[in-house]
């Protein structure tokens, strides 16, 4: 059976999970500014409790942002530190659609409009709708002014809110929601069930290819002259 292992150090939350066997090992802490000396212990504590070598993970997951810039680094240089070492393929995840998948395991949100505190007076902003358990992102990512936040053209149904955008701008994104969750946060067990699902199409990379996502780097805006 597949053994694959996810970490995620992109915001407030330090988290590892490891699916072996079919069971589920995690750990999880928000530890703001300590991930960086937590990380490896967690992978450490997963591996052990499981009972199984580091040799025997077949690829290694992790929250590719968009998230804070320090922790997405730390995350790249663990995973790529570990893939080169096993000589592992690597597996990227949204740490949008990550919160949107942990909104739907645990409150049953089957459509989630996902908002991370940018800085910057700006959001990360991302629309999710369940399938067949697995959260798909509808239209695309961006990092805007939390005025600017949308649903999805032709959305429909209900939309459940999850992330730190909503509680930092609460009076400034206007999208109608039926509830909210402004704390919620990635953990790596959601990371790793939307990794599964990659896993199967074959959705993999090398280790030199996983790299942060910032979403910021990605929009033209007046405030990059450069």
């Amino acid at each position: 059976m597949t053994t694959l292992l996810a970490l995620d150090t992109a915001t407030e939350a330090c988290s590892v999970a490891l699916l072996h066997n079919g069971q589920v090992f995690s750990r999880y802490a928000v530890i703001p500014r300590l991930h960086a000396q937590q990380i490896l212990p967690m992978i450490s504590e997963v591996l052990t409790e499981a009972g199984v070598n580091k040799s025997a993970i077949d690829a290694i997951a992790f929250g590719c942002g968009p998230g804070a810039f320090t922790g997405l680094r730390i995350a790249v240089g663990v995973v790529q530190g570990l893939a080169f070492a096993l000589e592992r393929p690597v597996l990227p995840v949204s740490n949008l659609a990550a919160i949107a998948q942990r909104a739907y395991r645990e409150e049953g949100a089957e459509q989630v409009a996902v908002a991370i505190d940018a800085r910057m007076d700006e959001v990360y902003w991302g629309c999710y709708a369940q399938t067949d358990g697995e959260v798909v992102l509808q239209g695309v990512e961006a990092v805007l002014a939390p005025e600017m936040a949308a649903l999805p053209r032709n959305a429909q149904g209900e939309w459940f809110a999850a992330g730190t955008g909503w509680q930092t701008y609460a009076d400034r994104i206007t999208v109608p929601v039926y509830a909210r969750s402004v704390t919620l946060l990635p953990h790596a067990e959601d990371i790793l069930t939307l990794a599964q699902a990659k896993w199967l199409r074959g959705e993999v990379m090398s280790a030199h290819e996983a790299q942060p996502v910032y979403l910021r780097d990605q929009v033209a805006t007046p405030k990059q002259s450069h």
